[in-house]
């Protein structure tokens, strides 16, 4: 692991009134300007930039004056979850009489508005069919919808592929032709905007001439939870609906649900930071998906009862329990599959493949494999019927989706399907072709990247001066994100006297640290470190890259370094 200085622009922007080490982070995050900084929903940018938002908008205000039932179809994902609970309340409480909402398991249906999920759609007689986080590839779902006489309206973010559904109205900022400036919203957060986009046309039409306007930021909590959940990049815009989300979440205003998931987490909701979505509630809510069925997550987030909320956000824990446990036996049979390979033969491209792992785990699988030997990992699992399911997660550099089209390109017939976006994707394949897929991959790999690109690294801020290890530094750190894919938190290094080790939990090593010049003693925490190095009493000096955060016992608070890599010195 390579620790390497994170560039900055020649020139600093000038960002308001602000610590000159915070103008040094955001500037080195592509911040330009102060404006940039202003997290207000005033300054989102505007519903009308998005290609299709007026026929869509055209759509959902006839289906509410003709009180038509509305079915929106998820995905099993969080911000599949999200999104389909945003989509439910906004629509009913901008006035919609009948939404429902069918998320399709995983294992029975697959991703995506299949055929399939059609039939099952039209057991519930809807009128309108709106899909949400998904959608842009379902040329054949869609059209089985319309050829039943629904109405359709796609709602996504994925990339399209070279044709696209003949719904009635499709809003995806990666869509052709989309001049929306942020490719980056997620699925939850491209059906906010229609929510906005509706309401502002509703508005128009006098329907809140004798009644109060409804409140949409009600919903920013879930916008929140969904955005970051589906580590969609934290551009200016995502920052904004994070940032407001988050505000909601802090002040005691979010879902029973997502209080409910943060109180069996033990996390205090006045003080949740965007990582905190991202690792203790996002995990929790996409077990349901990943084991059974999302449906109790989407219930979950949309009762208003805080006693079912908590029995759900239970059942929700438990199944994060047995996700990791199924997750740590599928990360060692993974290892023995590579132990005996070494790192100059390994594949850039790593496909990995057993019949008994979980279809629901092997994304997590795949990052786990990405983040261990630094290259692009696709992780497969039995899915019937001679099909295998494969998740994959890549490094920066490499556009794992734009990759699997390259080699269905040039190998034919070798994948069924396949979507995602840059680090993400998914495909199906016949067993088979397993072997000739895994060789096609890594030639990809290997095309686009060089060895010295499969090394890991991470990026620093710089060091710290012994004077900045404070508490209102570390605060003002909390609070200056949110922070997030492509808008990492801080990250600091240097140089540390290792006063004392142990190992709590298993596979976390506690520290105590003193500066390298010995005048300040701080406290410090890795997770998962390799039980075959630490604890070791013979070292007794550490590089290390770390956060500056708070620690919070009995009411105290005190620095502590959140430990991202240690290596003896």
């Amino acid at each position: 692991m390579r620790i390497e200085p994170r560039q900055l622009p020649d020139t600093l922007p000038f960002l308001g009134d602000i610590p000159p080490l915070l103008t040094r982070l955001y500037a080195a995050r592509g911040v330009l300007s102060e404006a940039e900084l202003d997290k207000s929903l005033a300054r989102l940018i505007p519903f009308k930039q998005l290609k299709g938002i007026d026929a869509a908008v055209e759509l959902l205000v006839t289906a509410l004056e003709q009180r038509q039932r509305i079915l929106i179809v998820g995905d099993f994902d969080a911000d599949g979850a999200t999104a389909s609970t945003v989509g439910t309340l906004g629509l009913r409480l901008l006035g919609a009489a009948h939404v429902d909402y069918l998320v399709p398991n995983r294992f029975d249906y697959g991703y995506g508005l299949t055929p399939e999920i059609v039939e099952v759609a039209l057991t519930r007689d809807p009128q309108l069919l709106i899909t949400v986080d998904n959608g842009i590839s379902s040329v054949e779902g869609v059209a089985a919808a319309k050829k039943a006489g629904l109405k359709v309206l796609v709602t996504d973010h994925h990339l399209p592929g070279d044709e696209l559904p003949l719904a009635d109205a499709i809003v995806n900022p990666n869509q052709p032709g989309c001049e929306f400036p942020s490719k980056a919203l997620a699925g939850v957060g491209v059906i906010f905007y229609v929510l906005m986009a509706l309401r502002a046309r509703l508005r128009e039409l006098g329907w809140y001439a004798s009644t109060p306007q409804p409140n949409i930021g009600e919903l920013l909590d879930l916008v929140a939870l969904g955005s970051v959940a589906d580590v969609v990049p934290l551009d200016a815009n995502n920052r904004i609906l994070v940032h407001q989300g988050l505000e909601r979440i802090r002040a005691g205003r979010a879902r029973p649900g997502i209080k409910a998931i943060l109180e069996v987490a033990k996390r205090d909701h006045a003080r949740i930071t965007s990582t905190d979505l991202g690792f203790i509630v996002g995990p929790r809510l996409n077990a349901a998906g990943r084991l059974d069925d999302m449906s109790l997550g989407i219930e979950c987030l949309l009762t208003d009862d805080a006693a079912t909320a908590r029995e759900m956000a239970a059942q929700l824990d438990g199944m994060n329990q047995d996700r990791k446990s199924i997750e740590q036996g599928m990360q060692r049979e993974a290892l023995a599959q590579l132990k005996d390979l070494p790192v100059e033969s390994m594949p850039f491209g790593l496909c990995l493949f057993d019949p008994e792992w979980h279809q629901g785990v092997i994304g997590i699988l795949a990052s786990r494999m990405k983040e261990r030997y630094f290259r692009p990992t696709i992780a497969f699992a039995d899915a019937g019927d001679g099909l295998l399911k494969g998740s994959g997660r890549s490094v920066q550099g490499f556009h794992i989706r734009d990759a699997l089209s390259v080699v269905a390109a040039q190998h034919p017939n070798l994948i069924t399907k396949y979507g995602g976006h840059a680090m993400a994707a998914g495909l199906t394949l016949p067993e088979e072709n397993f072997p000739l897929f895994a060789e096609a991959f890594d030639a990809e790999v290997r095309r686009q990247l060089r060895e010295e690109d499969l090394t890991g690294r991470l990026l620093s801020d710089g060091t710290l001066a012994v004077e900045e290890f404070h508490l209102e530094l570390a605060r003002a750190l909390r609070h200056a994100g949110p922070w997030g894919q492509h808008f990492p938190e801080p990250l600091f290094h240097g140089v540390f006297q290792l006063v004392e080790q142990r190992v709590v939990g298993e596979r976390h090593l506690k520290v105590v640290l003193r500066s390298e010049c010995g005048s300040v003693k701080l406290d410090g925490i890795a997770f998962g470190i390799d039980r075959d190095i630490w604890p070791n009493p013979t070292i007794k000096w550490v590089e290390l890259a770390y956060k500056l955060d708070l620690n919070e016992f009995r009411g105290n608070e005190t620095v502590q370094l959140m430990i991202a890599h240690i290596e003896p010195r």
